[in-house]
């Protein structure tokens, strides 16, 4: 009932879609980079969709299945071999005892999940089951997944032959990329940008740094500057705020963003995008393209939609 890590990779931990509800108390959000992932394969599962996973970071892991185990795997796409035959994303597969999952090389994306049915044994704190990495708590015991670590299965398959074949329609998968062009909503100081900084930034090719983590990336281009020089208070952020910098650079803040920071806040990554910006890394590169409340707000309900369409799909599918 359990898999065992033979590598542990650069960085791997146990995610969920975040500890929600206490920002008020300093705790901020962390959970899963790719969300969209998650949800996905949770949900190709029959998962409930917060159910925890493996975020897997290039270069990656490698892991022994103890016990026979029904898996699916989303995100970015990192040539998956089980028992050295290629896998594919977004599909459900079966592992049997002792078979052993390894990635080769990185095709697209930077990082790439993993799913069990009924999901992993894992303790919830303040109602999440993902790592903290600054904090220390969560997931296996506040880090990450080092080589000989072992994490246990919810439940054991009981009958393999119940299994089914299902994929994911490709009209809900995220297109990712070295270079999107991410969609964005202006931020409450976009308007302090000058009139030329306001044009360049949504002109501009910027550059994710070798000085970005999972808390922020930070992106190089063209210096922007603002009419309004005065210190502003320190206010609310949230996953996908663009702050500029003081020396006129940009910065994207990610999953373990801080709960409230005090640079101006030019823009806002809209949700349905936040996958491509997530799945980027050093040295790849992104452009904006700004939309209104509406057009945000619309992207995101014909996914929701969507991704019910899914969840009705797979259980017609398990009954049939």
């Amino acid at each position: 009932m359990s898999i065992i890590f033979k590598k542990g990779g650069i960085l791997t931990t146990l995610q969920d879609l975040g500890r929600k509800g206490f920002r008020s108390l300093g705790v901020n959000p962390t959970g899963a980079m790719d969300e969209t992932a998650v949800r996905l394969i949770n949900v190709l599962l029959e998962n409930n969709e917060n159910e925890a996973v493996l975020e897997i970071h290039f270069p990656p892991s490698e892991i022994l299945f103890e016990k026979d185990a029904v898996f699916a795997l989303g995100g970015a796409d990192f040539n998956a071999e089980l028992n050295s035959e290629k896998i594919e994303n977004w599909k459900i597969h079966f592992a049997e005892r002792k078979s052993v999952l390894k990635f080769n090389r990185k095709n697209v994306g930077n990082r790439t999940y993993l799913s069990v049915k009924n999901g992993f044994r894992v303790e919830k704190i303040l109602g999440s089951a993902g790592t903290n990495l600054a904090a220390k708590f969560g997931g296996f015991d506040g880090g990450k997944l080092q080589i000989g670590d072992r994490i246990f299965f919810n439940s054991e398959i009981q009958n393999k032959n119940s299994l089914f074949s299902a994929s994911i329609s490709n009209d809900l998968i995220p297109i990712y990329s070295k270079f999107p062009t991410v969609r964005i909503m202006s931020g409450a100081e976009f308007e302090n940008l000058t009139d030329s900084s306001r044009q360049s930034f949504l002109d501009m090719d910027f550059t994710i740094t070798q000085n970005s983590n999972r808390m922020g990336f930070r992106l190089k281009g063209e210096p922007l500057d603002t009419t309004n020089k005065k210190e502003l208070v320190s206010s609310a952020v949230n996953f996908g705020t663009i702050q500029l910098l003081p020396d006129g650079q940009v910065i994207i803040l990610m999953a373990d963003h801080q709960t409230s920071g005090g640079y101006p806040r030019i823009a806002n990554v809209i949700s349905s995008d936040l996958p491509l910006a997530a799945q980027l890394g050093a040295n790849d590169k992104i452009s904006f393209h700004l939309v209104s409340i509406q057009e945000a707000e619309n992207l995101l309900l014909d996914f929701e939609k969507n991704l019910n369409l899914l969840k009705i799909g797979v259980i017609l599918r398990k009954t049939s």
